[in-house]
């Protein structure tokens, strides 16, 4: 059992799949994530359906967000879910493309970061209905560092909602 003080950074992660048994794979991701001694599960979003972005010759993806207190740095924070991804089989063999397990570091904190291998808030969050609509449902504020208005107002721009679709009301972390 992981314990992270209340003094830990809160974390939002994206999680998607569409490769493959989706739900199992987002469940394991969690339970990766939630098993890591410096990583707590806080609140975890509905499951959506989604059609795929980017790279459309490939089935819909099931995505969800996770809020997760740490006492990790972000690239720390990161390592954990690329091993994560390892760990399930993930390979980037096309841009955008199908994928077992893929986890996103939306926001770190109030940080802002532009690293080689790390920006937050996760740079194209904001033109993506299938990340905001999940996020949303798990934020209690809806402020986000370094932005002008609130996410809402960034989905409410945003064409493309009408392909997120409630799956399920939300993974387990038991």
């Amino acid at each position: 059992m992981n314990v992270v003080a209340n003094s830990g950074v809160l974390a939002f992660i994206a999680l998607g799949s569409n490769m493959g048994d989706r739900e199992k794979h987002l469940q394991s991701a969690l339970q990766m994530l939630g098993e890591h001694p410096r990583i707590q599960v806080l609140r975890l979003s509905s499951i959506y359906e989604t059609e795929p972005v980017g790279y459309l010759d490939q089935p819909a993806f099931l995505n969800a967000v996770a809020a997760v207190r740490t006492d990790m740095k972000a690239g720390e924070l990161l390592g954990a879910m690329l091993d994560a991804e390892l760990k399930l089989g993930r390979t980037r063999d096309i841009r955008f493309g199908p994928r077992t397990i893929d986890l996103d570091l939306l926001l770190f904190g109030s940080e802002v970061l532009t690293e080689p291998e790390l920006i937050v808030p996760h740079p194209r969050m904001l033109e993506r209905a299938f990340v905001l609509v999940p996020l949303l449902d798990v934020l209690e504020e809806a402020a986000v560092p370094g932005l002008e208005e609130p996410l809402s107002a960034y989905l409410d721009g945003l064409e493309g909602k009408e392909g997120v679709t409630r799956w399920n009301t939300g993974l387990t972390n038991n």
